[in-house]
């Protein structure tokens, strides 16, 4: 399935994403970067949306791979995860090369805080900043794009407003890449403001710790209570659904939903409250995820305590 592509001296950029390749999201930056005329732009991305599917990839069994038709790029419809697209995308097995950088979005609803972590934090959520560290987990510079969509308020034409809002930074990563001096050791996680057409720029901001708190609500059927978005909000007057069918549920089983039952928002100087402010939010991010430094401080404490304790009820 490999193809070949004359690069020339044009950087090569592949795109993934979590809401999956038909999202309006990826779309119109794909169109955005198609237009600039200036990379070779590549799609590895789910066949269908794969929202809040964390860091998680596929291991037991085969995914599935077809074309997909989007005009001036080449592109693949994968059954996996973002992770696995991503994984996938940059291993040398559909493309003829490694991607100069990957980027990950356009995210339908933002990424502030613990929404973006995966594996080591307690909200394992975020598919879209997932698919850009799988690529900065095999050295490939990375970022993931999310813009803050409201229902009401915003409309598709602002995916290509966050897209063109996007394109500086895209030109200025891959210039240092090229000389080189491009850091190694994080990614770069952006969240775009919902009034993106009158933003105030880029911020540099660090991750907050701001998180919706979900419940599960009993159910008679998957249609009720409304379904979960991408954006961990509710749409509760959705005609159509896409999840389990309840009527191959046998009549003993129980069925719950999710439902949103509140949040916790961090006000400081962080990622969420620049966003709200109407700034372009630049995040780096790394591997790890450290514990604060008083819970360091805890066990620094507690663990001398515990194997006294183990060594003398052994006696």
């Amino acid at each position: 399935m490999e193809c070949t592509v004359d690069t020339g001296d044009r950087p090569a950029i592949m795109v993934t994403n979590d809401d999956g390749i038909d999202a309006p999201g990826l779309r119109a930056l794909v169109r955005v970067l198609v237009s600039a005329n200036r990379f070779v732009v590549r799609v590895c991305a789910p066949d269908s949306e794969k929202s809040a599917v964390s860091h998680s990839i596929t291991w037991r069994s085969a995914i599935s791979v077809k074309r997909a038709d989007i005009n001036g790029a080449t592109a693949f419809a994968v059954s996996g995860t973002p992770a696995d697209c991503t994984s996938l995308g940059i291993s040398g097995s559909l493309f003829p090369s490694m991607p100069d950088l990957v980027i990950s979005g356009i995210n339908k609803g933002s990424n502030c805080g613990y929404h973006m972590l995966v594996a080591y934090s307690p909200c394992v959520y975020s598919g879209t900043v997932a698919g850009a560290r799988e690529a900065f987990f095999q050295g490939v510079p990375s970022l993931s794009l999310s813009y803050d969509w409201v229902g009401g308020t915003s409309n598709i034409d602002d995916f290509t407003l966050a897209a063109e809002a996007c394109l500086p930074i895209i030109n200025a990563i891959l210039a240092e890449i090229k000389n080189k001096s491009y850091p190694q050791k994080c990614f770069l996680n952006v969240d775009l403001p919902t009034n993106v057409a009158n933003h105030k720029g880029y911020k540099l901001t660090r991750q907050g710790k701001s998180i919706v708190k979900m419940g599960w609500q009993q159910v008679t059927s998957d249609a009720q209570g409304g379904q979960m978005l991408s954006t961990m909000t509710m749409e509760t007057n959705s005609l159509t659904s896409t999840e389990m069918d309840a009527s191959t549920v046998p009549p003993q089983n129980l069925l719950f939903k999710r439902e949103v039952i509140g949040a916790i928002v961090d006000d400081d100087d962080t990622d969420y409250r620049s966003l709200r402010e109407g700034y372009i939010t630049v995040t780096p991010l790394g591997v790890l995820s450290l514990a604060e430094i008083d819970c360091q401080a805890y066990f620094k404490e507690l663990l001398p305590g515990v194997t006294e304790c183990f060594s003398s009820s052994a006696l």
